[in-house]
């Protein structure tokens, strides 16, 4: 008799298609396919949401190596004593968990299996699975169902997922091939009438084998035109990669579809095909183009609304830049507008419908864009805006206070302010550990830099009725502005709610309001060498650093708000002000006449006669309370290109290397947490992360690429030589702070630091003590956008039961990224 709690599935060991075969259609009999409809069901305990470190009775258990049998009836003692317990639960309608109590807890099924069998593993609502205990990625909005290659084993192989939002539907299906290429998730541009092809997409390559695969080429081709190949260097096993790939062709001539050949090779052979479609259409119409990110490497795209000029007139159009709401398109927000006789109109990805609320790398992406159109358009560098609905409303608010000379106004509809207005509070630090992690979060309080607005003009659109993101969320913009700012407009629209449109024209009034883009018409950026007063707040110059003819280098408090308040007096050649929180400052002399000296006179210190720099741009440093100026600082010092904090690793087309040394179980795990963070940045940023082992990874290759390493000095042939001389170390039984060690097999540390041998990379660490180490190692959800961390943590599996404030230390390197002249603070008795 069937248990209510096991699935026994007699699978039968197949011999499966590998790579190379004569036939890369596969069988054309039908593939068996596995609905999960009966398991197990353990309450929630605990937590994630927008904490650096959540708190998880499940990770408890994992990382202290305490973790019951998995069977009906079987109780869980929870970290404060409650006792949960695992009951039978029963799929409904199409097979589909479901029910509020889901929510935060796990579903478990135990698979019985009388040989090894690699299987597909589609599930969707979950957000996190674990497979005999390898941690995979999750579907946590159901919006991208998860196909990942698993293996089931001889015997038992336990699933048990983490439910995210109280539905989950989960199944398992034969692979088709060993190595197959796949549309899910696929991307690709629109062609443009009368335009050279010369682009990109990507699509999904799985890896459904025990082995890695090297060598693969991912070859295009257009009809008409001549083949693209795309190098895939190595793929690990049983994992997948949405991979970019070239296309280029003839240049079309009329609106149509056509067909697009992509085939795997590897050398001569065929190891898949996948017949596809792309569509042209003509430049007027709103379109989407594809770009290679510098984040990672991936294939990205953004939408264009193109503007209809008016005849017989040259002059450049507007750029105004949209960024859509949460489980909005780019296509379907750019769409939303009608078309602008004056101004393109351009809307980024966020990387994903959700993405990452405009911050982080939806914050990056965004500014990417930006670039990309400025490049591709010809637009009046004076007149470029910014605007965004809901959670574009918050990107609208970050972005524009953040980055306040990029913008001539900005216009946020239906904006919320920050993740602590807007769903949950901020809270009190508990611990001095706890206030400094939090401190490295500073870069999304709005209201802190709310008073950059001041350099742009801004309206404020929300709708009276709005039960998605109330109006006391712009009511509370305007308060902030009523107090500096003389050039804002707050319109509340009576009687309506979050999406609205009162015309019957294109397009919806609640984004493409009428007087909002009147006010952008009438504002202009200034030219440079108008500009005569700078004042300008940043919480960190690795986000933000310059507005106009200031940039703040360093600070004296990390991650504190640093202000700048400078004037430039042209007839004297001076400038004169006050800076806060500021150690290391540079002015841009582009807009001064050049030859003649310079003076600074900054918080009262006068330095007279600055002979005129060569770089034209001045250098001045803070030390002993007082300023001096000077040459331009070393690069190995920390400043705006390369300034941590831990979440800043993942950037400059990034590789994950983990660890093949240590125990067994320390290497499967490794290999686990790396394949998961690729596969977690792929759900939430449309990633595509390149992944390999250690004695895959050439150090002394591509040296301006950041790397993260998954494992320790004693498991990382990598350590050695990215992070020999780190003042943290970590390896096997503890974690080394300069002549402290915390000991513990289970610790886990997130580190940054600066790759040896260029001046913008960075080395990150995913690092643990022992096997253990990486299930504490998933208390941190680093690809969540609110988290944040600095440029080190500690923590153990006691962090599962208390959250962030049960970090045992975290700090800041400082300016020299040593940990002397930083900022640290200990947990309660780490050592």
């Amino acid at each position: 008799m069937i248990r209510h709690w096991m699935l026994l599935l007699a699978l039968l060991l197949m011999a499966g298609a590998v790579c190379g075969q004569d036939e890369p259609a596969g069988s054309e009999e039908a593939l068996e396919t596995i609905s999960l409809t009966e398991g197990l069901f353990l309450p929630r305990w605990g937590g994630y949401g927008r904490t650096p470190l959540g708190r998880d009775a499940v990770v408890w258990h994992l990382a202290r190596g305490t973790w019951p049998a998995l069977q009906e009836g079987v109780e869980v003692e929870a970290p404060d004593g409650e006792y949960l317990t695992w009951r039978a639960i029963e799929a409904g309608d199409e097979d589909w968990f479901g029910g509020g109590e889901l929510v935060g807890g796990y579903v478990a099924f135990g698979i019985e299996s009388d040989a090894d069998r690699v299987m597909i593993l589609r599930a969707q609502g979950h957000s996190k699975v674990y497979i005999d205990g390898e941690l995979r990625a999750g579907d946590p909005y159901s919006m991208i169902e998860l196909r990942a290659p698993v293996l089931l084993r001889r015997g038992r192989t336990d699933l048990m997922f983490q439910v995210a939002r109280g539905r989950l539907r989960a199944g398992l299906e034969e692979p088709a091939r060993g190595v197959m290429l796949s549309a899910h998730d696929a991307l690709l541009p629109d062609l443009i009438v009368g335009e050279p092809t010369d682009t990109w997409g990507s699509v999904m390559l799985t890896n459904a084998t025990r082995e890695p695969v090297e060598g693969l080429v991912v070859e295009a081709t257009l009809a008409g035109g001549a083949a693209t190949r795309t190098e895939v260097e190595y793929l690990p096993p049983l994992s997948f990669r949405e991979v970019p790939f070239a296309i280029e062709g003839p240049v079309p001539t009329e609106a149509a579809e056509s067909e697009l050949s992509v085939r795997l090779m590897r050398g001569d052979q065929l190891v898949d095909m996948l017949p596809m479609t792309i569509a042209t259409v003509d430049s007027s119409e709103v379109h989407q183009r594809t770009f290679l990110s510098d984040i990672d490497g991936s294939a990205q795209y953004y939408a264009v609304q193109p503007a209809k000029p008016v005849p017989m007139r040259d002059d450049p159009p507007a750029l105004v830049l949209t960024l859509h709401g949460a489980s909005v398109e780019g296509r379907g927000q750019a769409a939303a507008y009608s078309p602008k006789r004056w101004a393109n109109i351009v809307a980024p990805t966020n990387r994903r419908p959700y993405g990452f609320d405009w911050e982080d790398w939806g914050r990056l992406d965004a500014l990417e864009v930006l670039a990309e159109a400025k490049a591709r358009y010809d637009y009046d560098p004076s007149r470029v805006y910014l605007t965004g609905h809901s959670m574009g409303g918050h990107g609208t608010w970050h972005l524009g206070v953040t980055f306040p000379d990029l913008f001539a106004a900005i216009g946020p509809s239906a904006g919320w302010v920050s993740f602590w207005s807007y769903g949950r509070g901020r809270g009190e630090a508990a611990s001095a550990v706890g206030e400094l992690i939090r401190r490295a979060a500073s870069p999304s309080d709005t209201l802190a830099l709310v008073r950059n607005a001041r350099h742009h003009g801004v309206y404020i659109l929300h709708g009276a009725d709005d039960d998605n993101v109330p109006a006391d969320q712009a009511r509370t913009m305007v308060e902030a502005l009523g107090e500096f700012h003389g050039d804002f407009v707050y319109h509340e629209e009576p009687g309506v709610g979050h999406w609205w449109n009162r015309s019957d024209e294109p397009g919806a009034d609640c984004v493409d309001w009428a007087p909002m883009f009147d006010l952008f018409a009438r504002h202009s950026r200034y030219p440079l060498d108008a500009i005569r007063d700078v004042r300008f707040t940043t919480a960190s110059p690795g986000v933000s650093a310059r507005c106009y003819w200031a940039r703040i280098e360093s600070q004296l408090v990390p991650l504190s708000p640093s202000e700048v308040d400078i004037r430039w007096d042209p007839w004297m050649r001076r400038f004169v002000g006050s800076t806060r929180n500021v150690s290391r400052l540079s002015l841009s002399l582009d807009h001064v006449h050049p030859g003649e000296p310079i003076s600074v006179t900054l918080d009262g210190d006068a330095l007279e006669s600055i002979r005129w720099p060569a770089s034209a741009r001045l250098w001045l440093a803070r030390e002993g309370g007082r300023w001096s100026a000077g040459s331009e600082p070393s690069p190995a010092l920390k400043n705006p290109q390369r300034y941590g904090t831990f979440k800043d690793a993942f950037r400059n087309r990034m590789i994950l290397v983990y660890g093949t040394g240590g125990s067994d179980e320390e290497a499967r795990l490794a290999r686990a947490k790396a394949r998961y963070d690729a596969e977690t940045f792929w759900y939430r940023g449309n990633g595509s992360v390149e992944v390999i082992p250690d004695d895959q990874f050439d150090p002394g290759a591509e040296p301006d690429r950041n790397v993260i390493l998954y494992g320790n000095g004693d498991t990382n042939l990598a350590w050695g030589p990215l992070l020999g001389d780190s003042p943290v170390q970590v390896k096997g039984g503890g974690v080394g702070w300069g002549e402290e060690t915390l000991t513990g097999d289970a610790l886990a540390c997130l580190l940054i630091r600066p790759r040896a041998g260029s001046e913008v990379a960075s080395v990150g660490a995913v690092a643990v003590t022992g096997a253990r180490g990486y299930h504490t190692a998933e208390l941190a959800h680093y690809f969540v956008s609110g988290t944040a961390y600095p440029d080190y943590v500690v923590f153990g599996p006691d962090a599962a039961a208390t959250g962030t404030h049960g970090a045992l230390l975290a700090g800041f390197f400082g300016e020299d990224w040593r940990i002397e002249s930083g900022e640290y603070a200990w947990g309660e008795d780490p050592r």
